[in-house]
């Protein structure tokens, strides 16, 4: 029998930013045409340099994307998270994978075939325009970043990535404090930042000890957005 979404994995696919502004047809059909694939944590979902050969979206978890360094370190890019789209680069120009993909922890994703992706952008040219969109705005984040790395201090940086975390996989606890669901360990962060383990480590020091977060292993916990706000802002 093939697998379905579960309630909340459809609730994530439903609700994601770029997905939920589509046309009901355009969704329906989309929906229709994606199988449903789980991973579990650690699972190779592509490889840099391979053939393109689906446009996913994930439902539940995450999907790291990164790369290996000429000294073979892995270096981690970013962190696609639930109700996101991905892959649809490659399959428009033709050219392999320019990263790995991996699942961080239990990954559920929708997967969309390259055929039943090529049929989906001829039976609906507002997925054209959509896929545009979220190209544009991919630029703009990476801009941003570059930016960000050029111009901003570390603890600047890293409370903006904190913020985006908590925004993504953010689990409200009470009336302020957001326990972010996603398990990173520091040197996660640092890949992400491009900075040391123990650089990040002696911030998230001074974030504790302004009371904007606290740190538990594998896990952080936001105690203050607007403190957060406040240092990424500095």
């Amino acid at each position: 029998m093939q697998p379905v979404l579960t309630i909340d994995e459809r609730s994530n696919i439903d609700s994601g930013t770029w997905f939920s502004k589509l046309s009901l047809p355009l969704r329906h059909d989309i929906l229709e045409r994606a199988s449903v694939r789980r991973y579990p944590d650690g699972a190779t979902l592509s490889s840099r340099g391979t053939p393109a050969e689906a446009w996913c979206g994930v439902a539940k978890g995450a999907v790291r994307v990164g790369s290996v360094s000429l000294s073979g370190k892995q270096v981690t890019l970013t962190y696609v998270e639930p109700g996101t789209w991905f892959g649809d680069i490659a399959l428009f120009d033709g050219l392999p994978r320019t990263h790995d993909a991996t699942a961080h922890g239990e990954t559920t994703l929708l997967v969309v075939s390259r055929a039943d992706f090529k049929a989906l952008l001829a039976a609906h040219v507002e997925l054209y325009d959509a896929l545009l969109r979220l190209n544009c705005r991919r630029l703009r984040l990476m801009f941003d970043q570059i930016e960000d790395l050029n111009t901003r201090p570390l603890a600047a940086r890293l409370a903006k990535q904190v913020l985006l975390l908590a925004r993504a996989y953010g689990i409200p606890q009470g009336d302020e404090e957001i326990r972010i669901g996603l398990q990173l360990a520091q040197e996660d962060l640092a890949q992400l930042l491009g900075a040391s383990r123990q650089r990040v480590n002696q911030e998230l020091k001074g974030f504790e000890r302004e009371g904007a977060v606290r740190v538990e292993p594998t896990r952080l916990v936001v105690l203050s957005k607007d403190k957060l706000l406040s240092i990424a802002e500095r």
